[in-house]
């Protein structure tokens, strides 16, 4: 059991078989969007390319949808605490802080 994209059972019933699938419930859907984070992220892991990419973009949308947030409300804060704080582009790797 796996969360997969909407039209596929619509394409597995194309192909001539029956699909058994169910629509989740919110708490099943954020549980299922965070175990497909994961999954999409191991396949960029090995196979970093764009279709990959926007699979995890794909998912990482569904999970703000599913929290009720903006997207370009998102996009605002991370713009924000970028001006105060940075990105990650640098790769910093903080090692340990000296007191």
């Amino acid at each position: 059991m796996k969360l997969v994209r909407d039209r596929i059972p619509e394409i597995i019933i194309e192909d001539g078989c029956t699909p058994i699938y169910h629509i989740a419930e919110i708490p099943e859907l954020k549980r299922e969007l965070y175990n497909k984070v994961i999954e999409e992220l191991n396949e960029f892991r090995e196979d970093p390319c764009l279709e990959e990419a926007s699979d995890i973009l794909e998912v990482i949308y569904t999970l703000f949808e599913a929290y009720e947030l903006d997207f370009f409300e998102i996009s605002s804060a991370g713009i924000k605490k970028n001006a105060l704080i940075g990105a990650f582009h640098r790769g910093i790797i903080l090692e340990k802080i000296n007191v």
